[in-house]
């Protein structure tokens, strides 16, 4: 990518994208950054439910599992345990949201809650006090974009104390010398380890669970930020005046944390008139998708009350779509949607400083830092245990300090 294309794309990352569309004359253009996007509705959903096209395995897990069933059943794994722990998931909830100061600075105060309200499922409470520590530590890093090189190579030191901890657990944990042999597993890690054929390395296990930790806090924390935000934004000063779950979902429409879903071409093929290679990389736009005008009425619009009759939608696809579907999506939006609830519930919230709606995009598309004014609608004692020092909360009267943009 040229300089003057670099320069248009962090302005307006979303707008480049569908500019790039508008100017190709036929369905599937070149992205700058290498590869291919499919830009027309109709193909983009026939390559992502072609089972063909999909066959093998997914590129999600690299090499890290032996098989397509493998991983399989890895996803139902981390989807059950995340379904069995959700009501100790809503009082987690109830209990961080009244802790919360009526200052925040977002998204990273979203993934700040997110990790809370998961840490109990991601690890035991019984569970090494050094790999807890780590993987807060972890979350909070995740929520920011290290700018400088210093931070940058902190942050790449903290990573790989993680992995060393996670790994010493996962051998412990094989061997039976932290725990007693329990027919269910009581977290993530039990999960990821149970899973796991005995051939995966614990090494290879610690990463799969690495991965697994970054795409439930991350991905909940940022969708959570969007729905705050432009919820926030199109009903200020009261409470929203839509259902939250028609907030979610219109947010996750909008501004879809994962903007682009991309695999290498299994095998020659040609689409949209273009021949393909083996290796070749296609991707797909959740965005350019859900902002299409043939299907939807107003796209560009934040409309929550579209959701009154969720049936006429099409396509919508927040969480992929076909054979490699996100195996927690109805999870997923499932906790988005009870952390939205637990903020709204009783309160006033009020966004400053949210106004550019346009996303910071790297791998996801993530919210530009926002202060959010969150204002109890009856009595009660707000606790202040939230990190200051990380400058995720902020008290009214106190000068905040700048937030590295998240990334």
């Amino acid at each position: 990518m040229g300089f003057a294309e670099m320069r248009r794309f962090r302005r307006d990352p979303l707008g480049f994208l569908e500019n790039l569309r508008r100017a190709s004359p036929v369905e599937v253009f070149r992205l700058p950054w290498g590869g291919w996007c499919v830009g027309e509705t109709g193909l983009a959903l026939t390559v992502l439910s072609d089972r063909a096209f999909h066959e093998g395995m997914s590129g999600f897990f690299g090499s890290m599992l032996p098989s397509r069933s493998a991983q399989v059943d890895f996803g139902r794994a981390v989807r059950a345990i995340l379904r069995t722990h959700m009501p100790e998931y809503r009082e987690s909830l109830a209990a961080a949201v009244v802790a919360m100061p009526t200052v925040t600075r977002w998204p990273a105060a979203g993934v700040e809650l997110a990790y809370r309200c998961t840490a109990g499922v991601l690890l035991h409470p019984d569970g090494s006090p050094r790999l807890r520590q780590l993987l807060e530590r972890n979350a909070r890093v995740g929520a920011l974009r290290p700018a400088r090189m210093e931070q940058r190579a902190r942050a790449q030191l903290l990573r790989v104390k993680l992995s060393t901890a996670l790994t010493e657990q996962v051998r412990d944990r094989r061997r039976g010398t932290c725990r007693t042999a329990e027919a269910e597993p009581r977290d993530l890690l039990d999960a990821v380890i149970g899973v796991c054929p005995d051939e995966v390395t614990d090494p290879t296990v610690a990463q799969l669970y690495v991965l697994m930790f970054r795409s439930i806090v991350g991905p909940l924390g940022y969708s959570l930020a969007w729905s705050v935000l432009l919820g926030s934004l199109h009903s200020p000063g009261s409470p929203w005046s839509w259902p939250v779950d028609w907030v979610v979902r219109e947010a996750l429409r909008h501004r879809p944390v994962s903007w682009m879903v991309s695999r290498p071409v299994p095998h020659p093929t040609e689409l949209g008139g273009i021949a393909f290679h083996t290796g070749d990389l296609l991707s797909v736009s959740p965005y350019l998708l859900h902002h299409d005008e043939q299907h939807w009425d107003r796209p560009e619009a934040f409309q929550p009350d579209r959701w009154a009759r969720p049936s006429t939608h099409r396509p919508y696809v927040p969480f992929s779509f076909g054979p490699f579907t996100c195996a927690g999506a109805a999870v997923a939006h499932e906790l988005i949607t009870e952390a939205a609830t637990a903020l709204t519930s009783n309160t006033y919230l009020r966004v400053v400083g949210g106004g550019n709606t346009r996303p910071i995009v790297t791998n996801a598309a993530i919210p530009k830092s926002f202060t959010l004014h969150h204002t109890p609608t009856h009595d009660r004692v707000v606790g202040r245990r939230w990190r200051h020092d990380q400058g995720i909360a902020v008290h009214p009267h106190q000068q905040a300090d700048p937030l590295l943009e998240p990334g």
